[in-house]
């Protein structure tokens, strides 16, 4: 309990350390409809999930915590460009995020497409600036690890796929997942270890197990969640005739899947001692979440 109640603080910690550097970083609602836009679809109610990850990877690496926060922030740029332009109707076609109107249905498509590709270069601009590292080379890797885990062979492919997986056995669903969830949460966890120059290695097999827990109990939710609670649309997939793992495997076979999963990305972190226990709590708390 006490784990888990440190998790919630730390991750609380970190959603209003990345809003309050997002809103100091994004351009102000005063520079017109754009600027506005882009603060609707940053600035809200997420959890801040990758910006922890980052942060609290880094902290294992002995990175101070403002250079972390720098490429949380990024990352999450990223993310919440991806939430807005999946919204889209020509995408996911939902009206509804993160308890409020998605960005086009608050606005328009033509906004929500610009705001969404403003939100992706920002990130860039962010990670290229020498406060978010002194050394050029370092800021270098980061850029071209958060265009790769973003771009084709990441989520952007990702999405391609899961725009058709009707037709994709478990195998295909795994690749899938992995490239359209799974790419940003290993940069997350990458990112801390090249910030600090650590050895990566424990840090991508704890994303790579993550990840797909993640998704998975992802999927769990918009199966047995409603709008409510979490916030958005829910049996999205099994409307839209989508494959999923939980309708391949049900229900049971599927919870029991993300938990292996999730104690599998806890032993990943064997080599650290207690300073890992948030995110090992972190692993515990995707599976066991509710929104």
């Amino acid at each position: 309990m006490e784990s888990h109640l440190s998790f919630e603080a730390a991750l609380g910690a970190c959603a209003r350390d990345t809003d309050a550097l997002l809103d100091r970083l994004l351009p102000p609602a005063s520079a017109g409809r754009l600027g506005e836009a882009m603060r609707y679809g940053a600035l809200g109610q997420g959890k801040r999930l990758r910006p922890f990850l980052v942060v609290e990877s880094a902290k294992l690496c002995g990175v101070p915590a403002a250079r972390a926060l720098r490429v949380g922030a990024a990352l999450e740029c990223v993310h919440c460009y991806s939430l807005v332009h999946d919204d889209l109707p020509a995408m996911d076609d939902d009206d509804m995020r993160r308890g409020r109107l998605a960005l086009h249905k608050a606005f328009d498509e033509a906004t929500a497409i610009l705001a969404g590709d403003a939100l992706l270069t920002l990130a860039f601009e962010i990670l290229a600036d020498p406060a978010t590292h002194p050394d050029g080379a370092v800021r270098s890797l980061l850029i071209a690890g958060l265009a790769k885990a973003a771009g084709h062979a990441g989520m952007a492919g990702g999405q391609m796929l899961d725009m058709a997986a009707d037709a994709m056995d478990a195998a295909a669903i795994v690749r899938m997942q992995a490239m359209k969830t799974g790419a940003l949460f290993r940069f997350a966890c990458e990112a801390g270890a090249l910030l600090g120059g650590c050895e990566p290695d424990p840090f991508r097999q704890y994303a790579d197990n993550f990840g797909p827990a993640f998704q998975i109990a992802d999927d769990i939710l918009d199966v047995t969640s409603s709008p409510e609670r979490l916030g958005k649309g829910t049996q999205k997939d099994q409307d839209k005739g989508k494959a999923t793992l939980v309708a391949l495997l049900g229900l049971p076979e599927a919870e029991a899947k993300a938990a292996a999963l999730a104690n599998q990305a806890v032993a990943a972190l064997s080599g650290f001692g207690a300073q890992a226990d948030t995110l090992r709590a972190a692993a515990r708390y995707i599976v066991a979440r509710n929104t």
